[in-house]
């Protein structure tokens, strides 16, 4: 089992540690519900250094990103990210991604960590013209410092200006005294906050400087656990339960990211499934009744005819009730349509509801 840079300093200070895509990561610390609630309403630092990081550059690196995304990747400009799928020839994905473009010959792509090793066996089948590839996510950390108050508790440790960044744009400086430093704006809460990607042997003296600055407005380090909830409660999906191989992305809503703008792997596939539209489609829901949805658990109708299954699902610390996303047949993918989750043998009465679940 790998571990990242800032392990030890997990361990130090309490964190619960699990296996997670091969990586000993910090699962909680204080508690999921006290960890959520210090994103939603004032800033959390995770460690996400286990994700992985790709660098394509050449006259050819676009050409070589235009044919394993989805997404039209040629509308990128410096300093701006993108969000797409790899689809696979089978109709399927091979992971979700995102591209950020630092000049006109040099990308950086970030992946699930569960699929570093798929994911760069997969672009090096289809770099047929000699793009440079760097495979840097060993040597790569990523902190995410999420919350309404990011900017006010990072400003001081760099001359970026943060406030004003834009969603999915980023810039390159110096943050904490280390030079050549990234720094984003994706996120994956939905509560706002920045990316910060610098090397392993700087990470340490990072974070440190990030506490210190935070501690004004109530900073603490957050696990694993409250990623997950944070990211259901906004309806993001996540590699390996809402999306995966087998997983049409016209079902699990990317067509918005699937642009026919050019050729790219199994695009005409894709089109053709397009046109002909889905059985199933994937969708939020809100538990009326009690019980927690688990991934796999099935989504029956009313006389307990099966219609789908759960993917992703928990107790929602915002919202006081359970929620989920799971894919249903197509005629019960409306919203406000009951649907019933099989809890224990028990059908549990639930209502689709379009994500977010908060606003």
């Amino acid at each position: 089992m790998k571990n990242t840079a800032l392990t030890d300093l997990h361990i130090s200070l309490g964190a619960k540690m699990v296996p997670f895509a091969g990586f000993n990561m910090p699962v909680q610390y204080s508690g999921i519900n006290d960890e959520h609630e210090t994103v939603r309403t004032a800033v959390g630092v995770f460690d996400v250094s286990h994700m992985g990081e790709f660098i394509l550059k050449g006259e050819k690196a676009l050409d070589l990103i235009q044919k394993i995304s989805s997404n039209d990747a040629a509308k990128l400009y410096d300093g701006k990210v993108q969000y797409g799928y790899i689809p696979n020839e089978d109709g399927g994905i091979v992971d979700d991604f995102l591209t950020y473009r630092i000049d006109d010959i040099t990308y950086l792509l970030v992946v699930n960590a569960s699929n570093i090793e798929k994911d760069w066996n997969w672009i090096s089948k289809y770099n047929t013209e000699g793009v440079e590839m760097k495979n840097i996510s060993d040597q790569t950390s990523l902190l995410a410092i999420q919350g309404p108050k990011a900017a006010d508790a990072l400003q001081s440790l760099t001359d970026i200006d943060l406030a004003p960044m834009e969603y999915y744009t980023f810039q390159k400086g110096k943050f904490a005294g280390v030079d050549n430093v990234i720094v984003s704006a994706t996120g994956y809460t939905g509560a706002g906050g920045f990316e910060i990607y610098v090397a392993n042997e700087d990470v340490k003296k990072v974070w440190e400087a990030i506490f210190k600055a935070g501690a004004d407005y109530g900073i603490k380090p957050i696990g694993l656990a409250a990623r997950d909830t944070l990211r259901l409660e906004m309806g993001f999906c996540l590699y390996g339960n809402d999306i995966d191989d087998n997983t049409s992305p016209f079902a699990a809503g990317l067509g918005w990211v699937t642009k026919f703008t050019k050729d790219f792997v199994n695009s005409a596939g894709l089109k053709a499934e397009k046109e002909n539209g889905v059985t199933q489609k994937l969708v939020g829901f809100e538990m009326i009744d009690r019980g927690i949805p688990r991934h796999d658990y099935e989504i029956t109708d009313v006389d307990g005819a099966i219609i789908g299954r759960v993917t992703s699902g928990t107790q929602s610390p915002s919202l006081k009730k359970s929620i989920g996303l799971g894919y249903v047949n197509a005629a019960f993918a409306k919203e406000g349509t009951e649907i019933y989750i099989n809890i224990r043998n028990q059908k549990v009465k639930a209502v689709v509801k379009k994500p977010p679940f908060i606003k």
